[in-house]
């Protein structure tokens, strides 16, 4: 099973599900909620892999760990962004709304891309966890630095989005904030699952 951080997880059972401490109390078996989770960025632990799960409020997040026998689904950014659900879904949210307006920008431009936070687990979940104050969350993967006219494509995606727009790069080894290699190249936190690295060139040692 190849699973990468920001993957929407289908829970069958939520026996699977582990927590240091135990579960949180906000947290319900039976909600439709606790049927998909967040793959982290972290190591797993005794073969368990690092989920995060969510509330209906925006401060009910919990670390947690899960079997991946009891999966049914696994959803990666990317199948959403090629299938597009955003098309069906009411327009009645900026996020979703920035969505429609970007996807075809990051297409053009070659990059390989999924929306992701909120947005993308509500696109991957159908549960409508989409706030109107809700920012737009995209993962783009890239195993070496855009060229000069990707740059300019995410230098002007981010200028011009009607809402909050973080943009996360994902090298194959980590992941760090678009926002942050633009505004201070030669520093950035590369975050990777045995933990956060500041780094010159967060492509290094690919």
């Amino acid at each position: 099973m190849i699973v990468n951080a920001h993957d929407l997880l289908g829970l069958a059972d939520g026996a699977a599900l582990h927590c240091a401490g135990g579960l949180p109390d906000w947290w319900r078996p039976y909600s439709p909620l606790a049927r998909w989770l967040v793959l982290r960025r972290a190591p797993t632990q005794d073969g368990l892999l690092p989920v995060g799960l969510r509330g209906w409020q925006r401060g009910q997040r919990q670390a947690a760990w899960v079997d991946c026998r009891a999966l049914t689904a696994i959803i990666c950014p990317e199948q959403l962004a090629a299938s597009q659900p955003w098309r069906r879904w009411p327009a009645t949210s900026l996020a979703i709304q920035a969505l429609a307006q970007l996807a075809p920008r990051l297409n053009a431009a070659g990059l390989q891309w999924g929306p992701t936070g909120s947005v993308g687990f509500a696109l991957a979940s159908g549960l409508p966890v989409v706030r109107a104050s809700s920012d737009l969350d995209v993962l783009i993967r890239l195993t070496a630095p855009p060229d000069e006219q990707q740059k300019r494509c995410l230098q002007q995606c981010l200028a011009d989005s009607p809402v909050r727009l973080d943009v996360q790069i994902d090298t194959g080894r980590g992941g760090f904030a678009l926002r942050e290699w633009l505004a201070a190249p030669g520093r950035v936190l590369l975050k990777t699952a045995q933990g956060p690295l500041l780094l010159a060139d967060p492509w290094q040692q690919q």
